[in-house]
């Protein structure tokens, strides 16, 4: 037994010796679908990534408009199948920004505009109706770029039993680990997820709720704005208690983790349905929205983290980073003691965090290294997680 444990040291060793530095372009659609963005990166062997150089992509206006089509469920399967590839040519055309300013890249990974996401473990004729759905054709991508394309990364985790997120937790662990303190790491996109790193149990994480799509959602519909830039309507409102109260009881944010939510459940549905109990002013209702996405997000530590874990820092990404009037109701729901930092504090972009992981997680797909985190997506077993097209 001794000699096949050396022997498998051996092997693992001689793997790490033949990885090699990679520059790679990775690319990322979140819930807000505000853009592509998109990253040049240099992923080494011992997992660190550099940003070489990001991009904000915008998607043409009617494209954008259509995402949002797709996300309503009101379309054919034919607007899904065109929408696959017309993403995937924008997807295309983000890569090849960066490949006119610095060359082509070893790879592109390609995470995908997801447009609906089902981690519920339901039956159809005793098969399980678990799923998960990201466009973005990664063969029209390899195909214009002339670049190996790394995509679908969510799909093998859902086939090994898991929920086929959240993925970054992966990248987290990597890079937030080694500071051998118990941090939490918290992304605020349109939905809000988080890691845990512990130095006493493996690192987890889950969705925390909704992150800026209700924000969003209510800047567009009240104010005719795409967000609430800086956090300014929000600052000028006031919090109604009650009616934040009321959005607190939603089932999900009792439900226990691993769990993962998105717009399926946060749908236009569901904020306009919550709308028939906000305040008047407009500016209220940003406000409380605002302060929603702190309080669930700090009401699932409570729930979920603090009973086990001695948290001593927190750490934001994501568009929430830049939201000043977010950060206030977060530092005010948070317990004085816990530090509250962003990205920006490790020399990790806020804006590009999750390219960045991206990045990393194609890395470990061009080298065949499991790449999902079973204790953070409720997984079976590790697993390889991404498709190759060229």
């Amino acid at each position: 037994m001794k000699s096949l444990r050396n022997c498998k040291l051996f092997y693992i060793i001689y793997i790490m010796e033949e990885l090699e530095t990679k520059l790679v372009i990775a690319l990322m659609s979140g819930t807000s679908c505000d853009s592509i963005d998109a990253g040049l990166c240099e992923v080494s062997p011992d997992m660190s990534v550099k940003l070489i150089s990001g991009i904000n992509y915008k998607y043409p206006e009617q494209v954008r408009a259509k995402i949002f089509q797709l996300f309503s469920g009101n379309v054919s399967v034919k607007d899904i199948c065109q929408m696959n590839f017309v993403i995937g040519h924008c997807f295309a055309d983000a890569c090849k920004v960066l490949i006119e300013e610095h060359g082509k890249p070893d790879f592109i990974a390609s995470h995908g505009q997801t447009i609906y996401h089902y981690p519920f473990d339901e039956k159809l004729d005793k098969i399980s109706l678990k799923s998960t759905l990201q466009i973005g054709e990664s063969a029209v991508i390899a195909r214009e770029t002339g670049c190996l394309t790394i995509s679908n990364f969510r799909e093998a985790d859902m086939a090994a039993g898991g929920e086929g997120a959240p993925l970054v937790c992966f990248a987290d662990e990597k890079w937030f680990k080694p500071l051998k303190k118990n941090l939490l790491i918290q992304n605020i996109g349109g939905i809000s997820n988080v890691t845990v790193i512990s130095q006493d149990f493996p690192t987890f994480g889950f969705d925390t709720g909704l992150g800026n799509i209700m924000i969003d959602y209510c800047a567009n519909k009240f104010f005719r704005q795409p967000y609430d830039k800086d956090g300014k309507i929000a600052d000028s409102g006031k919090v109604s208690q009650s009616w934040l109260e009321c959005l607190m009881q939603d089932e999900y944010y009792f439900k226990v983790p691993p769990k993962t939510t998105g717009r399926e459940y946060f749908s236009s549905e569901y904020i306009e349905n919550a709308l028939r109990f906000a305040p008047k002013k407009p500016e209220d209702i940003i406000a409380t929205a605002t302060a929603l996405t702190a309080k669930t997000i700090t009401t699932a530590y409570e729930r979920f983290i603090y009973p086990d874990i001695d948290v001593k820092e927190v750490i934001i990404g994501g568009g929430g980073a830049y939201n000043p009037t977010l950060m206030k109701y977060l530092r005010h729901y948070l317990p004085k003691h816990i530090d509250l930092k962003t990205h920006e504090a490790y020399g990790i972009s806020n804006n590009f965090k999750e390219v960045m992981a991206f990045a990393l997680l194609g890395y470990c797909t061009y080298y065949n290294i499991p790449n999902n985190l079973p204790s953070c997506t409720g997984a079976l077993k590790r697993v390889v997680l991404g498709k190759l097209a060229n």
